[in-house]
């Protein structure tokens, strides 16, 4: 049976990382938005409240939370701008809870630990600039030569990618399978960035997040030590999906946030403009868009915590993160949408959040599988053409 109230110290968490987000990041929101600027100093802020290591066992550094409140911080962060959540997505769901379930003792003790401590930061380096949702397209080669693999190759759209210390990249160890497109020549590898021959850029062209810092990362013949494969040799398409299926999670936690966030700034507007002598929130159009805004909004929690539910019972689920991912991006862009429509030609300032929303809200819904992905996806599953099978690592439930 899911209980839908939150617990104590869920709630706990949801009124402080609430408040937090209004007094430190909300009042510069626009400034660094419109400055297309990262503020580094968020991150130990984060890290101080524990939210670096969210969903990490204290045992590996982290704040031993349940799955649900990484879906709490996600929700709450995303509310106040989408580039803190996508700090979550990479560093504690990419990253963390991969090394988690797939990484060694000694890797845990390496790069989990500081990495839940907030000491270093993490992200996820699959999509490369001719391979996106076509994961066997990659063209990233790790050639082993003794006890160390020497890799090359570009990942592109990567965030924090001129910010994290350590990645979990993605590339071919078996050139044959290359050939044949078959993914179980992809690995799995930890890149630190003061590893010879590693380099990174920042993507100054977006079109949003524009307080979040995305770019690109080159490696030219960067030789990464044996103990750095993650997994097994052939494992990294199964890692690179389960990786996903965390993001995934963050993502459609965080997209409810910007439902949330659409719908209470149009309610602020609504009461305040007037038309034709009366607030536009008078007008039976205007209540349809709010309308809609709330039953997304109430949908995709729904969705997410569902999931969360699964995760913490320690069942599988792909099938229902899939679901809460796309139904919370789509819903989050109509959110967004009717949310500038109701503000008018205010809502195409900056002046008001909701451009800012609108712009923001667009990525999720390509990255991470496009809508188009995951509308395939489920109408596999229920024409009962898909199925998900165990892995040979699963997220640990919580006890």
């Amino acid at each position: 049976m899911i209980d839908l109230d939150l617990t104590e110290e869920q709630a706990l968490l949801e009124q402080s990382v609430r408040e937090w987000g209004a007094r430190e990041v909300a009042p510069r929101i626009r400034e660094l938005d419109r400055e297309h600027r990262f503020d580094p100093k968020i991150l130990p802020q984060m890290a101080d409240m524990g939210l670096l290591g969210c969903s990490v066992p204290t045992e590996y550094g982290g704040a031993g939370m349940d799955y649900i409140s990484l879906g709490i911080v996600s929700e709450e962060l995303e509310y106040v701008d989408t580039s803190l959540r996508v700090i979550i997505s990479v560093h504690a769901g990419l990253n963390c809870l991969t090394l988690l379930s797939w990484g060694t003792e000694d890797q845990k003790q390496r790069y989990l630990v500081p990495q839940a401590q907030g000491q270093k930061i993490s992200t996820y380096g699959l999509t490369e600039p001719d391979a996106g949702s076509d994961v066997r397209g990659i063209q990233t080669v790790a050639v082993k030569r003794g006890d160390r693999y020497s890799i090359t190759g570009e990942k592109m759209w990567i965030s924090l990618a001129d910010v994290a210390d350590n990645f979990l990249v993605f590339g071919w160890t078996d050139l044959e399978k290359k050939k044949q497109r078959d993914p179980s020549g992809i690995s799995a590898f930890i890149v630190e960035r003061g590893f010879k021959g590693f380099s990174s850029s920042t993507l100054k062209e977006k079109w949003g997040i524009l307080a979040g810092n995305t770019g690109s990362f080159k490696m030219e013949d960067v030789e990464v030590p044996e103990e750095n494969l993650v997994g097994r040799p052939g494992e990294g398409f199964k890692i690179a999906m389960f990786a996903l299926d965390q993001g995934r999670y963050t993502v459609a936690a965080g997209a409810t946030g910007l439902i949330r966030a659409s719908r209470d700034a149009s309610i602020r507007y609504a009461k305040e403009r007037k038309t034709f002598g009366v607030p536009i929130s008078d007008h039976q159009l205007v209540k349809e868009m709010l309308a809609q805004m709330e039953s997304d909004y109430q949908a995709s929690r729904l969705l997410w915590l569902r999931a969360g539910f699964l995760k913490n019972a320690g069942r599988r689920n792909t099938r229902e993160t899939g679901l809460a991912k796309w139904f919370s991006t789509v819903a989050s862009e109509r959110a967004a949408s009717d949310a500038v429509q109701i503000h008018g030609a205010n809502g195409y300032s900056d002046e008001y959040p909701v451009g800012r929303f609108y712009r923001n809200c667009k990525g999720a819904v390509i990255y991470e599988g496009t809508r188009e992905i995951h509308k395939l996806m489920q109408a596999d599953y229920a024409l009962g053409a898909r199925q998900d099978r165990p892995t040979r690592c699963e997220l640990p439930p919580i006890k």
